[in-house]
């Protein structure tokens, strides 16, 4: 199924929907389309082209980083899908601080790791091995957080989200 990208009215990028809710969302007159598709959807007596980006007609508030969860997904497209302890690629999530002495579920304690180094870690802190981490884990950016929905980005929306490619290295 086709996905759309639904921009802000101010045009920021908000989230991507199936062309079909899309559709809807124009027809509707809740959104226009800035850029179809190459698909058609057909009715009895009417073709519309399928819609790749749409804008909202109305601004809506959206709180972007409030309330964003960890996931496995997510956290693989934070840290590229390699292990932030020996850039191998990465197979499983490793809380920094362990949950077994008080460590959180939080993007600030959670990266991505390779089976060896996750094993060899166990339950133990930072400072107790000879582990070193990459990069400091944070929070994702809002447009890098699309991505981790495991949505396969559309070439043509570049101008509209910019060079995704650069936000997750």
């Amino acid at each position: 199924m086709s996905r759309a990208l639904v921009l802000n009215a101010s045009y920021e990028p908000l989230c991507v929907v199936s062309a079909r809710r899309a559709l809807l969302l124009t027809l509707n007159q809740k959104a226009e389309t800035l850029l179809a598709g190459d698909g058609v959807f057909h009715a009895e007596k009417v073709a519309f082209p399928e819609p790749s980006v749409v804008r909202l007609l109305h601004f809506v508030k959206v709180p972007y980083l409030a309330g964003m969860a960890v996931s496995r997904r997510a956290v693989f497209v934070r840290d590229g899908g390699r292990c932030q302890y020996c850039n191998a690629a990465a197979e499983s999530i490793d809380h920094v601080v362990p949950r077994s002495r008080g460590g959180t579920h939080t993007w600030e304690n959670v990266v991505a790791a390779c089976r060896s180094c996750n094993s060899r870690k166990r339950d133990r802190m930072l400072e107790e091995t000879s582990f070193v981490l990459r990069t400091a884990p944070r929070q994702p950016r809002h447009r890098t957080w699309l991505l981790a929905h495991g949505v396969r980005h559309n070439p043509a929306w570049a101008d509209y989200i910019g060079d995704l490619a650069a936000l997750t290295a």
